[in-house]
């Protein structure tokens, strides 16, 4: 049986970060249901390589992810591979919200509100990273569906209390995430809750 090495239930709202060395995996567990998780993730010994989205969806050819979907670098280097998914649906084009986001969709009196990009630049902050590094990031569990004109919504997530989604690490990563507090839309059920982050040893 696979050693698990570390297990952290990130707060609701909260940013959470960990290295995680090739071979081992990742797994993120919606404890409650309908919690969006932003996600980012770049070479531990180098963070200049990092997540891409447009490379990602160019090497599978679909703009959602789930088992089997490689997480790719800007270099096209495969940086994690998602080995287990129950819940089917994650987000690779809504983005992070913002104060400024959350003010043109939402209006001026959510700015003082806490927003994904506080957490990823705070949390970001502990490994040297600032806003520059910041890139278009993954929303596990998050349901951004693209209508045949185009348009995408953010609407009520396919996801329940105890799904999951797996990932394995290609190389040494540094995981960024932030436990979404966006309470305008429904990515959230307008009520966000708590995730389980859990690193397992190599092998499984």
């Amino acid at each position: 049986m696979t050693a698990v090495r570390s297990t952290t239930v990130i707060p609701a709202r909260a940013a959470w970060s960990a290295v995680v060395r090739a071979g081992e995996s990742l797994t993120l567990t919606d404890l409650h249901g309908n919690q969006a998780v932003d996600f980012l993730v770049y070479d531990a010994h180098d963070t200049s390589v990092r997540y891409s989205a447009p490379d990602t969806l160019q090497a599978q050819g679909s703009i959602f992810l789930t088992t089997g979907s490689v997480l790719m670098s800007g270099e096209h280097t495969p940086l994690m591979t998602v080995t287990e998914d129950t819940c089917g649906r994650h987000d690779t084009l809504g983005g992070a919200c913002s104060k400024e986001s959350n003010t043109l969709r939402y209006g001026h009196h959510t700015w003082s509100q806490h927003a994904c990009v506080d957490n990823f630049l705070a949390e970001g902050a502990r490994h040297g990273l600032g806003k520059r590094d910041l890139v278009s990031n993954i929303n596990w569990y998050m349901n951004v569906p693209v209508e045949k004109d185009g348009t995408l919504g953010i609407v009520d997530g396919l996801s329940a209390p105890g799904l999951k989604v797996t990932l394995r690490a290609e190389t040494d990563v540094l995981v960024l995430v932030s436990n979404c507090p966006q309470i305008n839309n429904p990515c959230n059920g307008f009520d966000p809750t708590e995730v389980e982050a859990t690193i397992s040893e190599a092998g499984r």
